[in-house]
């Protein structure tokens, strides 16, 4: 879908003052933003308490970034919280993210109601305690008919594992003569992956100052621009989103190409 043909974001009142007082207009927004959350552990450390704590007070940055997603009338907001490579970490950090999870989901399920988000999750079930699935289903189940921001939460999570997973799938389906191998092309190569029927997002964050991607949508990821800034995760907030937003507004996105303003000079110059 082009971007003229998409419908207007969904922006409240609230969000449309912020918008104004930024200088901002609707269209500048992007439609779906991921974030990669770091640095709830050095959060913790630098004031001289445990890790878990730092996962705590990270879910306080969780809710506020959604309200103002919603405010924003985003489309799309996908939280890295789990990749299958943190499964290395400390087997008491491990249960403990484990159950925070699952407090998320039920103590926020209401609200994420009131709210009109739909919950998705992408990642590998397998090797997820079976009450935190039990909890994702249920709320994935009770919002599906929300009409609003898709909150999707990517949970032991991997970038090479999506695209080995939707790999394999497509080797089955040319095996069992449901594809044609000439047939595939990147539209169809992304129908297998988790994030299927879904936009790309066009604005990634990462916080805590590291300067990579740490194996997250790497197919999705390929024109999305990008916003570090050092804020640790447990104090980033609505407004650093919006702070994020705003610099996105103020880029022009090339795809590979030429910036518009370049091809209207050439066409002008004859």
């Amino acid at each position: 879908m082009r971007a003229d043909d998409r419908p207007p974001l969904n922006i409240t009142d609230e969000g449309r003052a912020r918008l104004e007082a930024w200088g901002l207009r609707p269209e500048q927004l992007p439609r779906h933003v991921a974030i990669i959350m770091d640095g709830n552990g050095r959060w913790a450390q630098a004031r001289g308490f445990p890790r878990i704590v730092g996962h705590r007070r990270g879910i306080q940055s969780v809710r506020s970034v959604v309200e103002e997603g919603v405010r924003l009338g985003l489309e799309q907001l996908t939280l890295y919280c789990l990749s299958v490579e943190n499964w290395k970490r400390p087997p008491r950090e491990l249960r403990f993210l484990m159950r925070l999870l699952r407090h998320f989901l039920v103590a926020e399920r209401a609200e994420l109601m009131e709210q009109n988000v739909r919950v998705c999750m992408i990642g590998r079930r397998e090797g997820l305690p079976p009450e935190v699935l039990a909890e994702m289903d249920r709320t994935t189940a009770e919002t599906a008919g929300n009409g609003g921001m898709t909150l999707r939460l990517a949970i032991n999570y991997g970038g090479r594992t999506e695209i080995l997973d939707a790999a394999r799938r497509i080797a089955e389906d040319v095996r069992a003569g449901r594809l044609d191998p000439a047939s595939l092309d990147e539209a169809t190569f992304a129908g297998y992956l988790e994030t299927a029927g879904a936009d790309d997002p066009d604005l990634l964050i990462r916080t805590a100052g590291e300067m990579r991607i740490s194996n997250f949508l790497l197919w999705q990821v390929s024109y999305t621009e990008l916003w570090v800034t050092p804020t640790l995760w447990p104090d980033f907030r609505g407004g650093d989103l919006l702070q994020a937003c705003a610099d996105f507004a103020g880029r022009e996105r090339k795809f590979g190409g030429l910036p518009a303003s370049s091809l209207a000079a050439g066409t002008s110059a004859g």
